[in-house]
């Protein structure tokens, strides 16, 4: 398997531990991922105020290195944000002819051109849809047994445009949990959004928005995601939204590759568990120490013979430690 892959600019950056675990989950998986030559920022959520040409134009220009350079690939995107940006270029651009006369005559300027053969893939459809459970299962060296993982999906995989997961109840990420031995939290806030963008603007908001998250997810011992935007809001505001929630608690918020190495047995170093900002000692003691294997139970096991009644005389009991005549 291989993948074009685009890291974006948060991946470089404030997640680089969404990167690093990434490519040490495909390579242990067998997949290769070659990254787009020269590939450029996508713009994220921050440029569609400025300009709609440009939020179009900017993922454009990656879509066509990638034909161009890694023709025939996949692109293969972790961040949730990146991937939003260039799905839309791939369901819009190619839909609307004024808009795609505006795309050609941009990207002519650096002599290239879209043609609408690369297809966009977020990480988790990768490991969902390319990927057999059973691959997964079978590099699993350490199970993280007594686990509770509460999955965290986000907006933007899942809206607008419905791809691989429901968008109002997903489930991608349960089996992939289960597969590791810890068990997905069962709860209804995996989709909800965590206002992420509205931090600067709306902060008091915001911070309802993670507070509810947060105490929704405590009788887990992390919140699992796959965007960034998501983990850097979850984590960086947790003290802040702790003081509006009274029900919420401390807890770690990683990333979907970083569990899954670390289940493949993958150090904390490998997966650069130290760069996230929120790890708790109880989610550490889970993982150092996780839960014994359940005992397999007896299947059909044949009934104990009843003992022959004596004939006759009986021979005496032996003393214990004297052996047999």
């Amino acid at each position: 398997m291989r993948y074009a892959y685009y890291p974006g600019c948060s991946l470089t950056e404030s997640a680089v531990e969404f990167d690093v675990s990434t490519r040490a989950l495909m390579t242990a998986l067998g997949a290769e991922l070659e990254e787009v030559p020269d590939w450029t920022c996508c713009g994220a959520s921050a440029v569609e105020a400025v300009s709609r040409l440009l939020t179009y134009a900017l993922p454009a220009r990656n879509l066509a290195l990638s034909e161009r350079d890694l023709p025939g690939l996949d692109m293969l995107i972790p961040c949730s944000a990146c991937y939003l940006n260039h799905l839309r270029v791939e369901r819009e651009v190619l839909g609307e002819k004024g808009l795609r006369g505006e795309m050609d005559e941009i990207l002519a300027a650096d002599g290239l051109k879209y043609e609408g053969t690369v297809k966009v893939r977020h990480l988790l459809d990768v490991l969902t849809n390319d990927i057999e459970l059973k691959a997964v299962k079978e590099k699993v060296g350490h199970a993280l047994r007594g686990m509770v993982l509460a999955p965290y999906y986000g907006c933007q995989i899942l809206r607008p445009y419905k791809v691989f997961d429901d968008p109002e109840r997903p489930k991608t990420m349960d089996p992939l949990i289960k597969a590791t031995g810890a068990e997905p939290l069962d709860w209804s806030m995996g989709s909800k959004c965590c206002g992420a963008s509205l931090m600067a603007t709306k902060k008091e908001v915001a911070l309802e928005s993670v507070a509810a998250i947060l105490a929704a997810a405590k009788d887990a011992d992390a919140i699992v995601t796959v965007c960034p935007m998501c983990q850097m809001n979850l984590e960086a505001y947790q003290k802040q939204a702790l003081r509006v929630n009274g029900r919420a608690r401390p807890i770690s918020i990683v990333y979907l590759p970083q569990v899954l190495g670390l289940a493949f047995g993958l150090s904390e170093k490998d997966v650069l568990l130290d760069k996230n900002m929120t790890v708790t000692e109880r989610f550490l003691n889970r993982l150092r120490n996780p839960e014994p294997p359940e005992e397999p139970e007896a299947k059909d096991a044949p009934a104990a013979e009843k003992p022959a009644k004596s004939q006759g005389k009986t021979e005496p009991a032996r003393e214990q430690g004297t052996p047999a005549q």
